[in-house]
């Protein structure tokens, strides 16, 4: 925040996916650099063991969407590898290439990780987010398949070796990625996904309904209720095979509730099939962040992650 402005030095805050967080201080008269603080990485971790860049999608409209990536430097990228690609494209909010100390257990097995920067989020401005909302929000689920479509055709991947991984209006991402490239991926992780779009947009009664018609639109109006019917992922679940799949839900959740996701893993269960595991996790006594507490919160991404591998075919 640099509350002292007599002063020749900027405090700055800096990580990258392959960097964990540091505290600089930067003398503004001679541009040197200090490391005042860095977050501590147990278990010999190196930066240099890991390399980061960007890369672009080529959208339908000729758009180009930015994908953040990072891998072990080793990797031999010459074939195909295991890859997790994340995605959200809501509200326009930004999903920085920031780094995670769990997201290590990945990399060190060979997994790719990629982020998908769609639009309806804020990655590009403005422009970039309005381009993902409202009569526009079907742009935010072409932008993930055309990232995914990108990460295959440049040889990094394979669609028998992705997984696709949202949460909340990122778990809405997955769900009309599901019904709309199915055969496109292995596995998808939906957590405490925003699949009912339609009637949880006509329940006024819901704490965030009538404050969310700005960004879905309201289904009581025709044309609007159009726009949803076309995405909505629990309305478009087919008689198709799906991939695996690990959906999860809170009980006290009051953003999404967690009827959404059950009733659309039953859809699922009742009229499609998968070529894996379909399994609906519900924490009975979390909210939409998960479990509460340092342990039980990695508990809970070690689950996670544990599918993640697993689906992969990667699990010790």
């Amino acid at each position: 925040r640099n509350l002292e402005y007599d002063t020749d030095t900027l405090r700055i805050q800096y990580q990258s996916m392959a960097t964990p967080r540091e505290v600089i201080d930067v003398d503004l008269t001679t541009d040197d650099r200090t490391v005042v603080k860095e977050q501590p990485v147990l278990g010999g971790f190196d930066p240099s063991d890991y390399v980061t860049r960007r890369e672009w999608a080529e959208a339908a409209d000729g758009a180009k969407v930015p994908i953040s990536i990072v891998h072990r430097a080793d990797l031999d990228l010459t074939v195909p590898k295991p890859m997790l690609l994340y995605g959200y494209g809501s509200y326009e909010a930004t999903i920085d290439p920031s780094f995670s100390i769990p997201r290590l257990s990945l990399l060190d097995r060979g997994v790719v990780f990629a982020i998908a920067h769609v639009r309806g989020g804020g990655s590009l401005g403005k422009r970039w987010y309005e381009a993902g909302k409202m009569e526009h929000k079907a742009t935010t689920f072409t932008d993930f398949v055309a990232s995914a479509e990108h990460l295959i055709d440049s040889g990094m991947t394979a669609s028998d070796r992705l997984v696709a991984r949202g949460a909340s209006a990122g778990g809405l991402l997955m769900g009309a990625v599901a019904n709309l490239a199915a055969d496109g991926f292995s596995g998808i992780v939906a957590e405490v996904p925003f699949v009912d779009v339609v009637n949880t947009m006509l329940d006024e009664s819901l704490p965030l309904t009538v404050i969310e018609w700005e960004e879905w639109g309201n289904p009581a109006v025709a044309e609007q209720y159009g726009w949803i019917r076309a995405y909505s992922p629990y309305e478009n679940v087919e008689a198709k095979s799906y991939p695996a799949m690990l959906v999860t839900a809170g009980l006290n959740d009051p953003r999404v509730g967690f009827w959404e996701p059950a009733k659309w893993v039953a859809r699922m269960r009742a009229v499609a099939s998968n070529r894996g595991p379909l399994l609906l996790r519900t924490e009975m006594g979390s909210g939409h962040a998960g479990p509460s507490g340092r342990y039980d919160a990695w508990h809970d991404e070690a689950f996670t992650l544990s599918f993640i591998l697993d689906t992969l075919a990667l699990a010790d």
